[in-house]
């Protein structure tokens, strides 16, 4: 479902989302509180399957970011961590890849899941908590520098 704005909770997700409803079971909560993917790779997925476009609703993704590399916005050192500013409000940590599930071949037909291989987007944790909406600026954040 979209919406024009979410609040991201601490250590938890998004406000009326089933991860975000549960308390956090560990100290900092779960490494996929969030899920992420690029809206560049929407187009990409939907010629490998044979479709003009992609509801992003449908690939059971949280937030489509535009204009950032996912991948690159993973810090290599655990020491390290990166933040994804979105907004002013709301700091994520990319927490790994976020790997298609089986439900990909039913919502977008035969190849609908290796389609999605290398392309499911991103993981993260809710670091600072607010409300994100649709356009807010989307920064990362290395060791006090935003970039």
């Amino acid at each position: 479902m979209r919406v024009p704005t979410a609040t991201a909770l601490i250590d938890r997700g998004l406000a009326g989302d089933r991860t975000g409803e549960r308390a956090a079971s560990q100290p900092g909560g779960s490494k996929r509180q969030l899920t992420l993917i690029q809206a560049e790779h929407m187009p990409l997925i939907a010629a490998w399957v044979g479709l003009d476009a992609i509801d992003p609703a449908v690939l059971r993704r949280n937030l489509v970011i535009s204009g950032l590399n996912l991948l690159a916005a993973r810090s290599p050192f655990a020491d390290q961590p990166l933040k994804v500013w979105i907004g002013n409000e709301v700091a994520l940590v990319i927490t790994g890849p976020c790997d298609p599930c089986s439900k990909m071949e039913a919502v977008l037909g035969l190849g609908g899941y290796n389609a999605m291989r290398g392309h499911g987007g991103m993981t993260a944790r809710v670091v600072s908590g607010g409300v994100v909406a649709v356009g807010d600026v989307v920064l990362v954040e290395i060791v006090g520098a935003a970039v």
